[in-house]
């Protein structure tokens, strides 16, 4: 196949920068050399010029930055639509909004309309991987994955379980959860780039019959992907005590059903104790932190000083649509404020690896995505450093690469994802995006 260099400066990771000061790998004048969907070579331009074929496409973008595609460990597709929608809380907002607004799903149409728009629009945001919840329709996921496939995406995925304490037209059961899960995976999981994920929404919603089928299929299937939510909200919290009340915490219900391991990845992770920390960290079970839904919904604080005393796997995740912003540069912004207001300093370039190649190492694909190393997927996003007036005056006096990374974080947003590519293909570029009617 033609082979396509893309000249540009370059940041990927070797590892996590704070705990080494060469992780960060940055060059002011890099490329990218692509081939088959995978990279070939990344570094210096003048280490490997010569390394660019004769007919290789060159794309110069000399005054941009390429960065790893970013990882989205925690959002909800069929949330897109309510994106903004004001509650006094976690679980009011459930009510009030999510639920109406999954029972739409029972509808393959509206599932298939708003599956492509979702994946449109982390596209634009530069997001080339995430771990989504569809709802508790088999239908949904069917959506989810077919538009994800159509643009080649390594995605993962899984139909919601709740089978109690929901609406009844949301309600599955252990058998019917079972049995849909399980045809999923055998229709989605390791089909193409795609990946599947267990999911039950969060303890509450599941009988302890539901837990147990959850058990049986993570024990079948050891290489999927397992997803719900822990400790997000001190009433939903004091709710899990009431209906578990032989487990010794929220983090201990799943623990007992087999669902902490690695590849199972929990939204939110704010209101643990020590014990909890150290029993994910010593399963290798991941902390998706969602600041922006955090702080919209009023729900608490996440503790890296904690997190990180215990070390414990973490990730950053947009949340839509209790999170307010598709893009993970916002995501970031949030994130720092989050860890300054908990006494951390969150550094911009352990940021940028936290969604990246600390995201991808956390769900055991640091050999498949997150960098540009040779042999890993050809996933990446163009950065304009210009995208604005604002950004393009502050970023033309960044004295360091972490002075730089901090401004995009912070000033940046879907603005600044000039182009996305996926398994080497460009799947977004900015300002060709067609524009589609508002749906009443």
């Amino acid at each position: 196949m033609t082979q396509s260099a893309y000249r540009a400066k370059l940041l990927t990771f070797t590892g996590d920068p704070a705990q080494s000061a060469d992780a960060a790998v940055y060059h002011e004048d890099g490329v990218v050399i692509v081939e088959d969907g995978h990279v070939v070579a990344s570094g210096a331009w003048t280490e490997l010029a010569n390394c660019v074929e004769d007919d290789a496409s060159v794309h110069d973008l000399r005054d941009k930055l390429i960065v790893p595609g970013f990882i989205d460990t925690h959002i909800h597709y069929p949330q897109t639509d309510i994106i903004a929608s004001p509650a006094a809380g976690l679980l009011p907002w459930l009510e009030t909004w999510t639920y109406p607004t999954e029972r739409g799903f029972e509808d393959q149409a509206l599932a298939e309309d708003t599956a492509r728009f979702f994946v449109d629009e982390l596209l634009a945001n530069g997001t080339t991987t995430a771990l989504v919840y569809c709802t508790v329709h088999k239908q949904s996921a069917d959506a989810l994955f077919s538009a994800s496939e159509a643009k080649n995406l390594r995605m993962i995925a899984g139909k919601v379980l709740m089978d109690r304490h929901c609406p009844e037209f949301l309600r599955d059961t252990p058998q019917t959860g079972y049995d849909d899960s399980a045809a999923l995976i055998g229709r989605w999981h390791n089909r193409g780039r795609l990946m599947y994920a267990l999911t039950p929404r969060f303890a509450p919603t599941s009988t302890e019959a539901q837990l147990e089928a959850c058990q049986a299929l993570a024990k079948a299937h050891p290489d999927i992907f397992i997803q719900s939510h822990v400790a997000e909200n001190r009433d939903e919290v004091k709710w899990v005590r009431k209906l578990f009340p032989r487990q010794r915490s929220y983090v201990d219900v799943y623990d007992h059903y087999g669902l902490l391991r690695r590849r199972a990845v929990y939204g939110h992770c704010i209101w643990l104790d020590d014990e909890d920390r150290r029993r994910m960290a010593q399963t290798g079970a991941v902390a998706a932190h969602c600041p922006t839904s955090n702080l919209f919904l009023g729900s608490g604080l996440f503790d890296f000083e904690k997190a990180s005393e215990a070390a414990m796997r973490v990730t950053l995740a947009t949340d839509v649509g209790g999170g307010t912003s598709f893009s993970m540069l916002q995501t970031m912004n949030e994130a720092h404020k989050v860890a300054r207001m908990g006494g951390h300093h969150l550094t911009a370039t352990r940021m940028f690896w936290l969604a990246t190649a600390g995201a991808a190492e956390a769900l055991d694909l640091g050999e498949t995505i997150g960098t540009l190393a040779p042999k890993s997927e050809a996933d990446f996003v163009v950065l304009d450093l210009q995208a604005t007036p604002l950004l393009a005056r502050r970023t033309a006096r960044a004295r360091s690469l972490e002075e730089l990374l901090f401004a995009l974080a912070v000033l940046g947003d879907d603005r600044t994802v000039y182009e996305t590519y996926a398994a080497g293909e460009c799947v977004h570029r900015r300002g060709e995006r067609a524009a589609l009617p508002a749906v009443l």
